[in-house]
């Protein structure tokens, strides 16, 4: 009878033990700082593709020290970058069609990232293409990009 006991105990404890490690290896995992990232450049390109700039717009930090810097001019804050795009890209037919290639994504801490790309816009009259270097950091709203550092390449 002491035999079957220390079997039944065995048997739970092992049960018991296994339990919670099938639970954590079904659950899904938390996808990874690099492909979290990735997403908000998918977020991005499909906003722009959508002429929703404003859409476009939320994958940057919402504050005055964002930073964006294109064709030799740095624009501060994030409502001067809304307002220079929209400028800048008045109707579908300026915006085109975004595409990133060459996504190199550097976590620099757990908390922050470089990325390197490369850009294109295809319209119907031209395809003005160039790279792009962002600084991102993980906010409670999610990945956010701080400082843009876009250009051109001259044809």
């Amino acid at each position: 009878m002491r035999a079957f006991r220390f079997f039944l105990l065995a048997v739970l404890a092992a049960v018991l033990l296994a339990g919670p490690a099938r639970a954590a290896e079904t659950q899904p995992a938390e996808p990874s700082a690099t492909a979290a990232i990735l997403l908000v450049l998918q977020d991005q390109a499909s906003a722009w593709n959508r002429g929703d700039i404003d859409a476009f717009m939320q994958t940057y930090a919402p504050t005055d020290d964002l930073r964006f810097a294109s064709g030799g001019n740095v624009t501060y804050g994030w409502k001067s970058t809304l307002t220079r795009y929209k400028q800048r890209y008045p109707n579908r037919a300026a915006m085109g069609t975004l595409a990133f290639s060459e996504l190199a994504v550097t976590e620099l801490s757990p908390d922050a990232a470089l990325i390197f790309g490369h850009w294109q816009l295809t319209r119907a009259t031209d395809t003005p293409h160039g790279l792009f270097t962002l600084l991102v950091r993980r906010t409670p709203a999610g990945w956010r990009i701080f400082a843009d550092h876009t250009s051109s390449a001259t044809p």
